[in-house]
């Protein structure tokens, strides 16, 4: 049931995006747990890349999230995650990567409030975006469009590791909002690190129980564990132990 939900969704995702688009559309490529193993529907999101030849006109933007608003009570809880390039960026690679529209649902409200106005002001850079196009490279579901080392060059390693730790900087302070993606995310850095493989969520619990000290291999199974719904929250998820993990772990990344 639940993989019969997302084929469709990702079926309204590429329709959607080739009518806005047409022949301008280079491609759509699904990167996160979708594409590189672990989707949980209750705790995963949805995230892709879309890629285009030319610039988007305003209509084009306001079209598009306006579709997509409308895809999001088909979505998972964690909902839609969704940035816009263009082909010749995608070509060069500088870093941090521009994008010329973005989505997720932490900007849900701005966007029914005032759409036409977060159409034109949402564009920039985004130094998650090397990550992103990283695992697009390495294990990704191609939507729409050639292959995707086609369609990127290869990041940098400074760059993806740049953003990596970018992404897991506050984890001391945050983990305690997030959890299972903390603790997940903080093994999936150290992992590369330390190995230079691009792990999963799930890789990365497996990796932690050979690669880490017992206590924090147990608590990377049990974020693994609640993360697909085999468990539930314990008395062992506590704020101070989450952040000592942490404090730990970013010790460790610091010390690269």
């Amino acid at each position: 049931m639940v993989e019969k939900r997302v084929e469709e969704l990702l079926e309204r995702i590429t329709v959607t995006s080739r009518a806005v688009c047409g022949e301008d559309l280079a491609g759509l490529y699904v990167h996160g747990s979708l594409a590189l193993g672990g989707f949980c529907w209750e705790h995963s999101d949805i995230d892709w890349l879309m890629v285009s030849r030319t610039a988007p006109s305003q209509q084009q933007k306001e079209q598009l999230m306006g579709e997509l608003l409308k895809l999001e009570a088909l979505a998972p809880p964690k909902g839609l995650e969704m940035s816009w390039l263009l082909w010749e960026d995608c070509r060069r690679m500088p870093h941090p990567m521009p994008f010329v529209l973005h989505y997720s649902p932490m900007h849900r409200q701005r966007c029914q409030q005032d759409l036409a106005a977060y159409c034109a002001g949402m564009n920039g850079t985004d130094r998650d975006l090397a990550a992103h196009i990283t695992v697009v490279r390495t294990a990704c579901r191609t939507l729409w469009g050639p292959p995707p080392e086609q369609v990127f060059a290869p990041v940098p390693r400074e760059a993806y590791l740049d953003s990596i730790l970018y992404d897991v900087e506050g984890a001391e302070e945050e983990i305690g909002q997030s959890p299972v993606d903390g603790v997940l995310n903080l093994c999936r850095v150290l992992g590369y690190l330390r190995e230079g493989k691009v792990l999963s969520k799930e890789q990365a619990a497996h990796w932690a129980q050979k690669a880490l000290p017992k206590k924090d291999a147990e608590l990377a199974r049990q974020a693994w564990q609640l993360h697909c719904g085999c468990a539930e929250a314990g008395p062992h998820w506590n704020e101070a132990q989450l952040r000592d993990f942490a404090r730990r772990m970013l010790r460790q990344l610091r010390g690269k």
